[in-house]
């Protein structure tokens, strides 16, 4: 299978963790508000996700750069979208999720397919003789 898509597709998970990241670390009590979500006893329980999605954002772009060297930062992305998508979609069938989550789920979704499909796609590097 050929790869060309790949670089693109970190470029693009890249931008929009480091954006979401950056918004939600700095806007969030608008945004909480504008969506009737609770906001929490300290801003640090929002800002710390928020870093850690910024931090993905950042390993996303070595992937762009570098798909054979920074496998394991998509395997890591793998698990940071199933794990988002599992809280929020399993807190939204149980009707505690505020709705605000669930296009940023579905696009997590989508990313961590697309995410899983790399790793089949960039080949592992040489292991060392």
């Amino acid at each position: 299978m050929k790869r060309e898509w790949v670089s693109p597709l970190f470029v693009i998970a890249s931008v929009y963790d480091v954006v979401l990241g950056l918004i939600y670390g700095v806007a969030f009590k608008p945004i909480y508000t504008r969506f009737g979500a609770g906001l929490p006893n300290h801003d640090a329980y929002v800002q710390l996700p928020a870093a850690l999605i910024l931090v993905f954002g950042i390993g996303f772009w070595f992937v762009a750069r570098a798909p054979e060297r920074n496998r394991d930062v998509i395997k890591l992305g793998v698990l940071m979208k199933a794990a988002f998508c599992a809280v929020v979609f399993g807190h939204y069938f149980l009707a505690s999720m505020p709705g605000m989550w669930i296009p940023f789920a579905a696009i997590d979704l989508l990313f961590g397919i697309a995410f899983l499909l790399a790793l089949r796609t960039v080949p592992a590097p040489a292991a060392r003789a």
